[in-house]
């Protein structure tokens, strides 16, 4: 499960990336930075859990 939530993270901060350089779609492009933020964190307090 943590590794899954790696990678979305990756995927979204990818997609942040390319919408911050190519598209300029300010509203969305936050919202995937603030997405991947958040699961970085869920994975990182749920594997102290493990």
């Amino acid at each position: 499960m943590r590794s899954i939530l790696y990678i979305i993270a990756v995927i979204l901060v990818i997609g942040w990336l390319l919408g911050v350089f190519v598209y300029s779609v300010s509203g969305l492009i936050h919202i995937l930075l603030v997405l991947a933020i958040i699961s970085l964190l869920i994975g990182i307090i749920g594997g102290k859990g493990a």
